[in-house]
């Protein structure tokens, strides 16, 4: 009996600690794995909060690099004042725009992104491709934009539009492209082939002016909205670029 009492009290000993045991282990692993449950989410959100302000210093590097070289148009015709956008691409002095902006011009007023105006004349026109050329004398610090691959364009890719919508100066919207290889056609009659699709908005006075990707390289130049028939209204987030790659073929054959 006294042999059975000790190993019973042996027994029960040995049970008790093992219980002990596996309940601080198991303490210890719900511990651990809530601390790394809470360091995960840490981890995530930082990378989130990274990711963010990556997106918004590269959005703000793009549109300082090109918004001095985006010019107000000011134009004048026989019947009256219109405001459209342009983008100087060369150090001679040379602004892309649509042709719709300076059709019909009596005189061109380019206001530079540092409210100096500037006479432009009017180089040349492609009306089949509602694209001009207006030049304005050099001046000491010109910025000239740097003409992008639209080739390379992904549906889905943030763009920003740089212009001067309503006569509302340096004013930048963000989107993305929406579509590729459009095909558009203009009041004017000019058919737009390859045409970039983007919701960034774009309204009057956009026309002629700037859209560029994150490096603030130019691949497309604004040129319309798409109208809603049923309200004969420009539609939400519905716009259209003429490609830059299509831009500087043309342009080149105007300047020569």
């Amino acid at each position: 009996m006294a042999l059975a009492l000790v190993l019973a009290i042996i027994f029960g000993v040995g049970l008790f600690s093992g219980w002990e045991f596996a309940n601080k282990n198991s303490s210890t692993t719900t511990t651990s794995k809530s601390v790394a449950s809470a360091l995960s989410s840490q981890l995530q959100s930082a990378g989130s909060s990274s990711s963010s302000n990556n997106l918004e210093t590269q959005q703000e590097a793009a549109i300082a690099k090109i918004e001095p070289a985006v010019v107000q148009l000011d134009v004048t015709t026989a019947q009256g004042q219109q405001i459209g956008s342009g983008v100087i691409i060369d150090t001679r002095g040379d602004i892309v725009t649509n042709n719709h902006v300076v059709s019909g011009a009596q005189t061109i007023d380019v206001v530079l992104n540092t409210g100096t105006t500037l006479h432009g004349q009017l180089v040349g026109t492609s009306p089949a491709n509602d694209l001009a050329v207006v030049r304005i004398p050099p001046f000491a610090h010109m910025t000239v934009a740097q003409i992008g691959d639209s080739s390379k364009l992904t549906v889905g890719q943030e763009v920003l539009a740089i212009g001067n919508p309503l006569g509302i100066t340096e004013t930048a919207t963000k989107g993305i492209v929406s579509a590729l290889n459009r095909s558009v056609t203009e009041s004017t009659g000019a058919t737009i082939s390859h045409a970039v699709q983007t919701d960034a908005a774009i309204n009057p006075g956009n026309s002629g002016g700037a859209l560029i990707d994150l490096q603030g390289e130019l691949v497309g130049i604004p040129t319309l909205a798409a109208i809603n028939t049923e309200s004969n209204t420009p539609a939400n987030g519905v716009g259209f670029a003429i490609p830059s790659n299509l831009v500087a073929t043309v342009v080149s054959q105007i300047i020569q």
